[in-house]
């Protein structure tokens, strides 16, 4: 099932997905990648690093517990890259207390969006990320926009 509510012109953005779970990055996959959208996968914190430094994607969906770098630390070496500053980071994780919340917007993510998620929510929150539309946050979204 393919759900596409964004406008029908082509924005060809890499989308790097960073999750140690295979099914994950499986989902993920298959709710995003369209003529729009380019998708790189990567297994863990290091592999996704070298991922962003030689594919400079668009989006990162990082997961925070991943083996090596941690999502986190991912996020910070991104933050610290001024080459990077375009790069959008949106944490796609199980970490879902307000306090791990607060830890993911203020280490600089765009988005924080919770497992289980929606897959139309997740792929209009890649289309926002990307500044295609804003749309408002359906009623009880976990996704935390930056402030």
């Amino acid at each position: 099932m393919t759900f596409r509510t964004a406008p029908a012109e082509a924005i060809n953005a890499t989308v790097l997905i960073a999750d140690d779970e295979p099914s994950m990055r499986l989902l993920v996959r298959a709710t995003i990648e369209s003529d729009q959208y380019q998708v790189l996968e990567a297994s863990d914190g290091d592999e996704a690093w070298a991922m962003i430094t030689k594919y400079r994607p668009s989006v990162v969906l990082l997961d925070v517990q991943m083996p090596g770098r941690t999502g986190l630390e991912v996020l910070a070496m991104v933050r610290a890259e001024p080459s990077l500053a375009a790069t959008r980071v949106i944490m796609l994780t199980a970490k879902a207390l307000k306090g791990d919340v607060e830890v993911g917007m203020t280490a600089g993510a765009d988005l924080y969006l919770t497992k289980p998620f929606s897959p139309l929510d997740l792929l209009t929150r890649v289309d926002e990320a990307l500044g295609r539309w804003r749309s408002a946050l359906p009623a009880g979204s976990l996704v935390m926009p930056a402030a």
